[in-house]
């Protein structure tokens, strides 16, 4: 008699890929660990919202370790975008927040306008968000931001940034 086992289920596979990932990167294989969050993003894009989100910022990060920031930036906002509630929603704005700080510290906000339009097709839905990130390629290119947003997270990561 042969034994079956069952495969993975989704949540398993993909708390098994944020593992491999997290190792990958402690290992600073970072190649790896991008390919273990993309899969995780497909794995979890319409079923596990909470894990995409995870996922988007982790991306991120790796993003950020390799000197990536408009990739890091251009996660978070998807991260954001397909927040499932608000709470990760408005932490993700945070996150964003502190990525776009590290950007301007290092003089590396200019670098944000090349080839946003895709992101900001993708956000067109999120009217709020949509707006951010218009502001944010504006003020990225030197230009004048005076949007006024619902969201008081918004408004001050602007506010900062022009400081």
């Amino acid at each position: 008699m042969a034994i079956k086992f069952e495969p993975l289920n989704r949540r398993e596979k993909i708390v098994k890929l944020f593992r491999e990932a997290i190792e990958a990167e402690n290992a600073r294989d970072l190649k790896t660990a991008k390919r273990k969050l993309d899969e995780i993003m497909e794995l979890a894009r319409k079923t596990e919202p909470e894990f995409y989100f995870e996922a988007c910022f982790r991306m991120a990060d790796v993003f950020i370790q390799e000197n990536n920031y408009r990739g890091a930036v251009k996660c978070a906002i998807r991260g954001i975008y397909n927040a499932p509630n608000r709470d990760l929603y408005l932490s993700g704005i945070k996150r964003l927040g502190d990525i776009l700080f590290i950007m301007k510290r290092q003089n590396r906000l200019g670098e944000l306008p090349e080839n946003m339009d895709i992101t900001l097709s993708l956000v067109k839905d999120d009217e709020e968000l949509h707006s951010f990130v218009s502001a944010l390629v504006r003020l990225a290119r030197g230009e004048e931001v005076k949007e006024d947003f619902k969201l008081k997270e918004f408004r001050e990561i602007i506010e900062a940034l022009k400081e």
